[in-house]
């Protein structure tokens, strides 16, 4: 079974500042893109104003109905059992949520941007 990544779109997104709160979907989008290619099973948890992005091939994108947070802790419970799972934030009361599931962390810059 294919390590899963879990992305924080907002959180990363939000990492850099490059005018990303001007267009929050077309950054969200360009994250997605971004993550296209990888040999984990990757998934993008957007919210809020990006809530509207799609998945594409390999990347599949979840809209959070509310927080983001706790849609990424439903998506580790779920989907992590019996594989390795890394969860990309810098939210620490975030990452000791996944941490106590048994998932790793890292951090927004651990993934391409662009």
């Amino acid at each position: 079974m294919k390590p899963l990544l879990v992305v924080d779109a907002a959180n990363v997104v939000g990492s850099v500042p490059d005018g990303w709160w001007r267009d929050r979907a077309g950054a969200a989008e360009r994250l997605r893109d971004a993550l296209r290619g990888r040999d984990e099973e990757v998934v993008l948890v957007v919210e809020g104003k990006a809530r509207n992005v799609s998945s594409v091939d390999d990347v599949r994108v979840v809209s959070a109905p509310g927080e983001g947070d706790d849609t990424i802790v439903e998506v580790v419970r779920d989907e992590g059992a019996g594989r390795v799972v890394t969860v990309v934030t810098a939210d620490r009361a975030l990452r000791q949520r996944v941490m106590a599931l048994g998932a790793g962390v890292a951090g927004p810059t651990s993934v391409p941007r662009r």
